[in-house]
């Protein structure tokens, strides 16, 4: 087994790798979603949406953001009107995040654009994420980079997203995959 080779991860790229703003920006922003975006004291929506549009998001009327929401780089991030993003969704946006307009992204659900060369250097590897409108992320999901998830797509609780989504699907890991669904208006 000793020849088989391991990364020294003291040599690989360091987390400011996806870093495009300031140190101080980035440290300032820590501070801010602590106190009024992750925070699960400070209860109101509006406040949030204010605080991640401070920062560069771009974000609709009428988003919802609850409580614990997490958000890696809000200039990274696009939601459109009338968007619901739950409690404890973390957008790790070390790349571009864009959510359409009437989208709903359940409790717990993690979307994450960035991943690392596993062989040779561990550099970081960044793909952007696009939900298209009237889809529905439900509860603890994982979202990669690199993924477009269709419009009005239903993803059911607990799925692993690492490959596009049809719109107007319902998407998961209990053998629904792919199944058709219409949506009467």
């Amino acid at each position: 087994m000793s020849d088989i080779p391991v990364i020294d991860l003291s040599k690989a790229p360091g987390e400011r790798a996806a870093w495009d703003r300031p140190a101080w920006v980035v440290y300032l922003w820590a501070v801010c979603e602590l106190l009024f975006v992750t925070n699960p004291w400070q209860i109101s929506s509006g406040l949030r949406v204010r605080v991640l549009r401070a920062f560069g998001a771009e974000i609709g009327n009428g988003v919802v953001f609850r409580p614990r929401t997490r958000v890696k780089f809000p200039w990274k991030l696009r939601v459109g009107d009338r968007s619901w993003i739950g409690e404890g969704v973390w957008f790790h946006n070390q790349g571009d995040i864009r959510v359409g307009h009437d989208v709903v992204i359940s409790q717990e659900t993690f979307l994450t654009t960035g991943s690392h060369r596993h062989r040779g250097d561990m550099a970081l590897i960044v793909r952007p994420i696009e939900i298209d409108s009237g889809a529905w992320i439900t509860s603890r999901c994982v979202v990669t980079g690199g993924v477009r998830v269709g419009r009005s797509a239903l993803v059911i609780p607990m799925t692993l997203v690492s490959r596009d989504v049809e719109a107007n699907v319902v998407f998961g890991s209990d053998g629904a995959i792919g199944t058709r669904f219409e949506v009467k208006a």
